[in-house]
């Protein structure tokens, strides 16, 4: 298991963002040297824990619970044989481009060493919004994306340091219940009732997602 990139995106400016701004930084492209990890700072002020990552819409993105975006090599592969097209590291928008790791079955509160200092923690699904759509320039895209239930996963930041490509993943903690990234995903998009199954992941759940299954559970038990 392995990082085959670590990807950086560039403010931007084009005409599919719903950003009021009209910039994106989901084109992300391979970075050479090694890149700082650290902490970004709450949803809304925080950015991405990469140094020198772009995050043009703060409210809906970056944050310490979703400071860092992976996505599966193999994942891509599948989709450049769908789509008959190459789809280079970093072009989903993910900070990490991995081989090797089950991604999507990852499961929540699940810990990754990269390197010899980076600790990071899975804590949600990646929901595929309108940016993406547009940057994909694929028909339906949002809902191929999200019929294929494998949408990398975000992490946030245990440990800070220094990664590059090449660096080596180990999973140092695996927790002993079944909420995937996947079983997430589901639950947030196409399969509602799933949502009780998410309290066992507890506080490692990305705090948003917790507060709605917590919120589902309540009305659908009274």
């Amino acid at each position: 298991m392995k990082l085959l990139s670590v990807n950086l995106g560039r403010a931007k400016a084009v005409p599919y963002t719903d950003n009021p701004e009209g910039l994106t930084g989901i084109d992300k492209r391979p970075e050479q040297g090694p890149v700082r990890v650290t902490a970004p700072g709450p949803k809304g002020i925080g950015g991405s824990a990469l140094a020198g990552d772009a995050v043009c819409k703060k409210q809906h993105h970056g944050g310490d619970d979703q400071a860092v975006y992976a996505m599966a090599r193999e994942d891509m592969d599948d989709w450049e044989r769908e789509l008959g097209r190459e789809l280079a590291n970093g072009f989903f928008g993910e900070n990490l481009t991995t081989l090797g790791v089950d991604v999507s079955g990852a499961r929540i509160g699940e810990r990754w060493l990269i390197g010899s200092e980076v600790v990071l923690e899975v804590t949600s699904a990646r929901i595929p919004c309108g940016t993406f759509q547009g940057h994909m320039d694929e028909r339906r895209w949002v809902k191929r994306f999200t019929q294929r239930g494998a949408p990398g996963a975000y992490l946030r930041v245990i440990e800070p340091g220094e990664i590059r490509a090449g660096d080596p993943v180990e999973i140092v903690r695996r927790p002993d219940h079944e909420v995937t990234v996947a079983l997430v995903f589901r639950a947030m998009t196409t399969e509602r009732p799933l949502q009780p199954r998410l309290l066992a992941a507890g506080g490692a759940l990305h705090p948003e997602l917790l507060r709605s299954a917590r919120e589902y559970v309540a009305k659908h038990s009274a």
